[in-house]
């Protein structure tokens, strides 16, 4: 089972973060998934995660890159350790354009019960990312 739920994260990963396919989003997310690496008062269903991607992340960075450094699977709980990156060449959360390269890097934690994602958790350096595009 773990090595079926890693390659399910790593579909995730590259079709739906990196490629924006979102009928592979749907095909892996479960109907009653909850993100609680959400924002409070931010929804917390499949779509937030949708939405992070494709309202947040696209729009912003151009050449999007997500490299998986690695994976660990437990049960039904996956940990990636990766790396989102592109070139910033819109608006990412009220910073204009600089060209520069942007790197975020991300721990996730992701159940995955039926070939699905159910639950994630996750951290990532995005507040430092952005100050890095603030700066000389």
């Amino acid at each position: 089972m773990s090595a079926a739920n890693k390659e399910v994260v790593r579909r995730f990963n590259i079709e739906v973060i990196q490629n924006g396919n979102e009928d592979e989003f749907h095909t892996l997310m479960a109907l009653d998934f909850v993100n609680h690496a959400a924002s409070p008062g931010m929804p917390t269903g499949p779509q937030s995660m949708w939405n992070t991607f494709q309202s947040v992340l696209r729009p912003a960075l151009s050449d999007i890159r997500v490299t998986i450094h690695v994976q660990i699977a437990e049960r039904d709980m996956v940990t990636t350790r990766k790396t989102i990156s592109g070139i910033h060449t819109g608006t990412l959360m009220g910073v204009p354009a600089t060209g520069k390269d942007v790197a975020i890097l991300v721990i996730d934690i992701v159940r995955v019960v039926d070939g699905k994602y159910v639950e994630h958790w996750g951290l990532n350096t995005l507040t430092s990312a952005l100050a890095a595009l603030t700066t000389a």
